[in-house]
């Protein structure tokens, strides 16, 4: 079986080996390596950008927490550098950072995140596209990042904003011991809220209990700001929830300001007690 599957994680590399991206003179990025995935579930390629911790090749014993961020071509240089920052204050612990890209902003230049994100809408008939990109993460991109580097499979932890911060929410609610960690800013539930207000497949297996953090901008767009609340009223009364939940008012945030925010207070509540 070891055998099996490192051939898919040589299979899914074959376009573009890794390579170390040239950072020298931005030390924020740290040492950051880039491949390319060729995903056989979705169809399209993904870029990824992993940043090491510091003292990574020098502790060939130590695996590490890692933090998979959506929408990577914008927010995993953003993340990346403030996480360093808040490392080095020992704010959370050292971690592997995976920044999942498109390589643009546009859907006509390859940009998919309104389908790969969300689940079904009425209102989108592109939307949808969650479960799919669910399992790119679990059969495709684990395995590449956890035989190539050091990163702990008990130890996962999602950041996504926006429709990120809606898949995020897919994520908890369809299989909630996928990632350890969950943190969803300023989640945007607009067309699909209904779906969210329940629980789907199975809940929390025996063992440890995952954890949810979400942040809400308090200057958000009503139509964001209003949805989301409802969903942290509905399930900060549910009685059974599968996962620790955590949410917080970030105050004096817009839809667009908060990613940093949530970042902070979702990573040192995650691993407070870690």
């Amino acid at each position: 079986m070891r055998f099996i599957s490192c051939c898919v994680v040589l299979s899914l590399l074959t376009i573009s080996p890794s390579s170390a991206v040239e950072t020298r003179f931005m030390q924020g990025l740290g040492d950051t390596r880039y491949h390319q995935i060729d995903s056989e579930i979705i169809g399209r390629p993904y870029h990824l950008f992993i940043m090491l911790p510091d003292g990574y090749d020098g502790s060939p014993e130590q695996y590490y927490p890692t933090i998979y961020v959506l929408d990577g071509g914008a927010l995993f240089p953003l993340l990346s550098a403030y996480y360093r920052y808040l490392n080095f204050g020992q704010e959370i612990p050292d971690a592997i950072i995976v920044g999942i890209s498109y390589g643009s902003d546009n859907f006509e230049d390859g940009n998919f995140r309104s389908t790969d994100y969300t689940a079904e809408s009425t209102e989108r008939d592109y939307w949808g596209g969650a479960e799919k990109f669910q399992r790119f993460l679990s059969d495709e991109l684990f395995p590449v990042v956890e035989q190539i580097y050091r990163s702990r499979a008990d130890r996962r932890v999602i950041f996504g904003q926006s429709i990120g911060g809606q898949f995020v929410l897919y994520t908890a609610l369809t299989k909630p011991d996928l990632f350890w960690g969950h943190v969803a800013s300023n989640p945007a539930l607009h067309r699909n809220l209904p779906f969210f207000l329940k629980m789907h497949g199975t809940a929390a297996t025996a063992g440890e209990q995952s954890r949810l953090f979400v942040g809400s901008g308090s200057m958000d767009d009503a139509r964001f700001r209003v949805p989301a609340l409802e969903w942290i009223q509905y399930w900060s009364n549910y009685d059974d929830k599968p996962w620790q939940l955590k949410t917080m008012n970030l105050d004096g945030h817009t839809h667009m300001s908060a990613p940093p925010a949530s970042f902070r207070q979702g990573m040192s509540w995650l691993f407070s007690e870690d």
